[in-house]
């Protein structure tokens, strides 16, 4: 029988608090990244959607149009995985694709009615989650956790140039 969500969140929070509080800091990212896109994919579940079309959603409510490559790179994925996604979600209702100018290598993707609609339901489903998540912590320390990832980010980006 699998494990419910609440019951995987409070394995991986008793194994930093017991097994090993001093891990290092990437495992502990990964272990937050992953309770908090396990609690979005339930909830996304709620309103059949993966949370594999959620990137990609969440990517079309800004800029649509995007050809399959933009959107490949903008998801940080490889252009199989998009086609894939992108697929299933045409058959979906949630996107389609056109040739713009007669174009045929480049196919562009738009969101239908159906997509553009899920946001007013997505994004606060979304923003609820996170406030759960951050519920109780000092909003200066939210701020010092942003500022901190971020330097991460930026030291790791400086060591790969």
């Amino acid at each position: 029988m699998a494990r419910s969500n609440t019951q995987e969140t409070i394995s991986v929070l008793r194994h930093w608090q017991e097994d090993v509080p001093d891990d290092r800091l990437a495992h502990l990212i990964r272990d937050a990244g992953r309770v908090l896109t396990k609690s979005l994919q339930t909830k996304l579940a709620e309103h059949s959607i993966s949370f594999g079309h959620w990137s990609f959603l969440r990517i079309l409510w800004v800029t649509e149009g995007l050809t399959q490559r933009e959107l490949s790179e903008q998801a940080g994925l490889m252009e199989p995985t998009t086609y894939t996604a992108l697929k299933a979600m045409e058959a979906n209702g949630l996107i389609e694709r056109r040739q713009l100018n007669g174009n045929r290598k480049n196919i562009h993707i738009y969101l239908t009615q159906k997509g553009r609609d899920l946001k007013e339901t997505l994004i606060p489903l979304a923003e609820s989650i996170n406030e759960c998540a951050v519920s109780g912590i000092a909003e200066d320390d939210l701020y010092a956790t942003r500022r901190t990832l971020l330097a991460i980010i930026s030291n790791l980006a400086r060591a790969n140039e």
